[in-house]
């Protein structure tokens, strides 16, 4: 148990200190460090989705024999169409700071946080559902792995932080207030974090299926956001060097804590 308030903050403190930036540097996080940030993030969260969600869910369905794969494949095409549905419904943003999605009366500074904020709100889910399924005890998920996905989320989400506080500063916003708009785009993912955890262990019954759904969810993140960042521009082998690292990192933690 106390494992999981830790797990469920970490995330918002990663947003906290990125908007914390705006009271050091005023434009962020240079390209460099925001890359190696991503891409080790990048790493961590593609091996806890294979290792502490995919493969645990398929373990306990081993009594359906040959089968056992199903619950998890089922549930991880539901969090990628989860993901894409969301992509399709509401604004998202991309690598170079575009906000696509439907078209709404609000300026481009609105449609960044609303962009940031419910980004926020699958890896706030993944989270929860992870910490139910190390509660619950029957899904085969070690401490090691729920803190380890936090800290992964974490700092993934310190340049997000920048990305909403900084243009704020910029644009002759005060600091303290581009602070507070930055933080509150990540107070959404704690929030997420306690309901996708109540939910689950009212279904835990289906667990195997919703520990996939968040490595589905998790891992269109990571294509659709994370890996693009990686790739373009400058310094695209320090994120390819750091994303070897974070999944190497988890790798290893998720095979210690088993």
């Amino acid at each position: 148990m106390d494992v999981v308030a830790p797990a469920v903050l970490m995330p918002f403190a990663g947003t906290l200190l990125g908007a914390a930036f705006v009271f050091l540097l005023r434009n962020g996080l240079s390209a460099g460090p925001r890359k190696a940030l991503t891409g080790f993030a990048a790493g961590v969260m593609t091996a806890a989705s294979s290792w502490s969600l995919m493969l645990p869910a398929m373990e306990s369905c081993a009594e359906m024999g040959r089968l056992a794969f199903l619950p998890a494949t089922v549930g991880f095409l539901v969090g990628v169409a989860f993901l894409l549905a969301l992509d399709v419904a509401v604004p998202h943003m991309h690598a170079d700071r575009r906000v696509e999605g439907p078209k709404v009366g609000l300026g481009r500074t609105a449609k960044l946080f609303l962009a940031v904020t419910l980004h926020n709100v699958p890896e706030g889910m993944a989270v929860g559902v992870v910490c139910a399924g190390f509660l619950s005890g029957e899904a085969g998920v070690g401490a090691a792995a729920v803190l380890a996905l936090a800290a992964g989320i974490a700092l993934q989400n310190v340049p997000e932080g920048t990305i909403v506080s900084a243009p704020l500063a910029a644009e002759g916003m005060r600091r303290r207030d581009a602070f507070l708009f930055g933080a509150a785009s990540g107070a959404v993912e704690p929030v997420a974090a306690v309901l996708a955890a109540l939910a689950a262990e009212r279904v835990s019954f289906a667990m195997p299926g919703v520990l996939a759904f968040a490595a589905g969810a998790m891992l269109y993140v990571v294509v659709e956001e994370l890996v693009p960042e990686l790739s373009e521009g400058a310094h695209s082998n320090v994120g390819t060097v750091a994303f070897s690292v974070g999944f190497a990192a988890m790798t290893a933690l998720d095979r210690m804590a088993g």
